[in-house]
């Protein structure tokens, strides 16, 4: 192993289930044992762990995918580039309406994601009033939401307004009213529905392809200034997923999810054993393969041309494209930490 540059990582999350594979490395000593000493920090929104990362307040993050090409083009107002070694999960969000929603809707538990969102469309063209929120303008969900509303209507699914929320607020918000959907990742869908709050409509993998969600990332002044600790940092990460894929006794994880306040609902192997099977599978099988593909960009870079209006300005040919979508991929950190790993 090659000398670290630094041996203290501030390493940045959101409490969602897909950050998991940040907290076991830490709870395992996997970063200890490449020499390295993190401490986790949990932010409070995306925008606020964005800000603190671009500006060095965080060392490395638990990141939205699709930050890494709006910072490409600084279409998130700052404009300092970011990368990723390491793929956290894939297309693992879901749409979520209010149970009185769903029930004037007459959702059923059959209905396909392009039958859900045509009950939903048909009842705002009949002039009722829906607010849906996403996780943060720059975010597969974001596009998740949009997408789904055009299966059923190009039009509204262009100019609808949505409201922007940290993923911890989602379900209080419903409760107040504040909103009446919501696309997310777990367990914030099943908090919702065990306290009978929400419904599950439509899973992100019915509606768009299986893009990276979320990615480890730094910037890439960072990642230039400190390879060898990257590697570190990603082989831990790397080794704590490969882990969590075949570990015998999920017990602890189950714990670590409950002390980090990510999981705040009774679920366990003999209450909501559904709930908690499900939960159980998805952190199973965050990736098959965690490393960052620069197509996975691409797919981004269109979306946020498609959907983000700021973006519309932008000059995005297809070889623009390919070569920011390449500038967020990380892809030799990758490589090296695996051969780490197998060492």
């Amino acid at each position: 192993m090659q000398a670290l540059e630094i041996n203290k990582v501030q390493l940045g999350y959101i409490p969602l289930l897909d950050c998991i594979a940040l907290l076991w490395a830490k709870q395992r000593g996997f970063f200890e044992e490449v020499g390295l000493d993190v401490t986790l920090v949990k932010e409070a929104s995306w925008a606020s762990l964005r800000d603190r990362l671009a500006f060095g307040v965080l060392d490395a993050a638990h990141c939205l995918s699709a930050m890494l090409p709006a910072a490409a083009v600084a279409d998130d107002q700052i404009g300092i580039p970011l990368k990723t070694p390491l793929v956290l999960s894939v297309n693992r969000a879901y749409i979520s309406l209010s149970q009185s929603l769903s029930y004037a809707l007459a959702i059923e538990t059959t209905d396909s994601a392009q039958d859900s969102a045509k009950k939903l469309v048909q009842y705002i063209q009949q002039g009722h009033s829906v607010t849906l929120a996403h996780v943060f303008k720059h975010s597969i969900h974001h596009y998740c939401l949009r997408e789904w509303l055009a299966l059923a209507d190009l039009t509204l699914a262009q100019q609808i307004n949505m409201k922007t929320l940290p993923p911890p607020y989602m379900v209080e918000a419903m409760s107040s009213h504040s909103i009446d959907g919501f696309c997310v990742g777990e367990p914030w869908n099943t908090q919702g529905e065990i306290e009978g709050v929400s419904q599950v409509v439509a899973s992100s993998r019915d509606v768009i392809p299986a893009i990276a969600d979320k990615v480890l990332a730094v910037t890439a002044e960072w990642a230039t200034q400190h390879p060898n600790t990257l590697t570190a940092l990603t082989s831990a990460v790397l080794k704590a997923q490969q882990e969590l894929k075949t570990l015998e006794n999920f017990e602890p994880v189950w714990q670590l999810l409950h002390e980090f306040h990510i999981i705040r609902f009774q679920c366990s192997a003999q209450v909501h054993v559904k709930k908690y099977a499900e939960i159980e599978s998805i952190i199973r099988h965050f990736v098959e393969d965690a490393a960052p593909h620069a197509t996975d960009f691409i797919w981004l870079f269109e979306q946020m041309h498609k959907w983000t209006h700021s973006a519309h300005d932008l000059v995005l040919d297809q070889n623009s494209i390919e070569q920011w979508s390449q500038s967020c991929v990380e892809h030799s950190i990758y490589k090296n930490a695996l051969k780490q790993l197998e060492r």
